[in-house]
């Protein structure tokens, strides 16, 4: 009697382990990141590369970044384009992983245009889209983001723009780590490895939750 009760209580004990461990899983997999949220992406309509309208509901369900360019960039844009080629290849293949590459010289950067760029770069994510619109909507959408766009006679290209990525989780918002000092920093580098390690980390955060 004793023995089948030292063993009941051998198994209960193991079974209780096994759920504290099964808990504590998918708390990790499935809770929230420690990933600061600062609020609701921008709305936006804009025309892809293929012509085909997208929307900022496109994404939901998907994590991804969003970056500010254009084709003809002969300063931080190349820079921007081979960093954004290393998030492609490390989130390649799967569907919950997406970029935004928004142009700020819609006048040129037609979806044709956009088309052959992404081509001559080596874009294989279905879910990375090449977005161009009105320039104006497309000026007052960086300013909605926080990210500088403008015109720019002096500037290389004749253009100026941030080299930040910003990052967007599956339910719209968009989302940052905090600095040394406990500050949210609100985007990415996207000029630097550092800036590029930290959101390759984030996304997988994100993918997670």
């Amino acid at each position: 009697m004793k023995k089948n009760t030292y063993s009941y209580i051998g198994i209960s004990f193991i079974v209780l382990i096994f759920g504290i461990w099964v808990v504590n899983e998918l708390g990790v997999k499935f809770g929230k990141s420690d990933l600061v949220e600062i609020g609701p992406v921008p709305k936006f309509e804009l025309t892809d590369q293929e012509g085909k309208k997208i929307t900022n509901k496109d994404y939901l369900g998907k994590v991804y970044v969003v970056e500010f360019f254009f084709s003809t960039c002969p300063s931080i844009c190349p820079i921007m384009n081979r960093n954004m080629l290393t998030l492609q290849d490390e989130y390649y293949g799967n569907p919950e992983f997406g970029v935004a590459s928004i142009t700020i010289n819609p006048e040129y950067d037609t979806s044709k245009v956009l088309k052959e760029h992404a081509d001559k770069l080596g874009v294989k994510h279905y879910n990375w889209h090449f977005l161009t619109g009105k320039r104006d909507y497309i000026f007052d959408l960086a300013k909605e983001f926080k990210l500088y766009a403008g015109q720019d006679p002096n500037a290389p290209g004749g253009f100026e723009h941030s080299g930040m990525f910003a990052l967007v989780d599956k339910e719209g918002n968009i989302r940052c780590r905090k600095d040394s000092l406990g500050n949210p920093i609100m985007y990415y580098d996207g000029l630097s490895d550092d800036g590029v390690k930290a959101i390759k980390e984030d996304i997988k955060k994100l993918l997670e939750e």
